[in-house]
């Protein structure tokens, strides 16, 4: 068996649904009148592959608003994982969101895996797309799933 202790941190603006998507992931619980992070908070989940692989999530929920944007680097400097979230519905959070897969590519560690919920843009930056609702609970297990699968693997 094989285990695995990663640290992801959730960037992107303020109201997008990170700590929604943390909660649904770790606790099965979604709340529609969640409060905003302030600065960060911290929260972790086992998951079981099915090739016995235990992989521990850190799981780093960073605060979405500007005045808090410089305390990011703390928490994506050690990474494994970047997971970028933005509002479909929000072309000013899908700009946020590019600003940060950039920071990303600038200044994470280099092995780091990516993913971020727009297709071509995920694609064309060495991402993986994957679309999710933390309401409904579409696809956020399999986006953590998809993660540990794409994880380096060492015995």
């Amino acid at each position: 068996m094989i285990f695995l202790s990663l640290q992801l941190v959730l960037l992107g603006d303020s109201g997008v649904g990170k700590s929604c998507i943390v909660l649904r992931f770790v606790r099965g619980q979604f709340d529609s009148n969640s409060k905003v992070t302030v600065g960060a908070s911290f929260l972790s989940q086992t998951l079981a592959l099915q090739d016995s692989t235990m992989v521990k999530f850190e799981i780093w929920d960073t605060a979405g608003q500007e005045r808090y944007a410089s305390l990011a680097p703390l928490y994506y400097r050690g990474a494994a994982v970047a997971v970028v979230v933005y509002d479909i519905t929000s072309e000013e959070t899908f700009r946020k969101a590019k600003y940060w897969v950039k920071e990303l590519q600038k200044h994470a560690s280099p092995g780091i895996v990516m993913a971020l919920d727009a297709m071509e843009y995920a694609e064309g930056n060495g991402m993986f797309f994957i679309e999710t609702s933390a309401k409904t609970s579409n696809n956020i297990n399999e986006l953590f799933q998809e993660i540990a699968k794409r994880l380096p693997r060492t015995s």
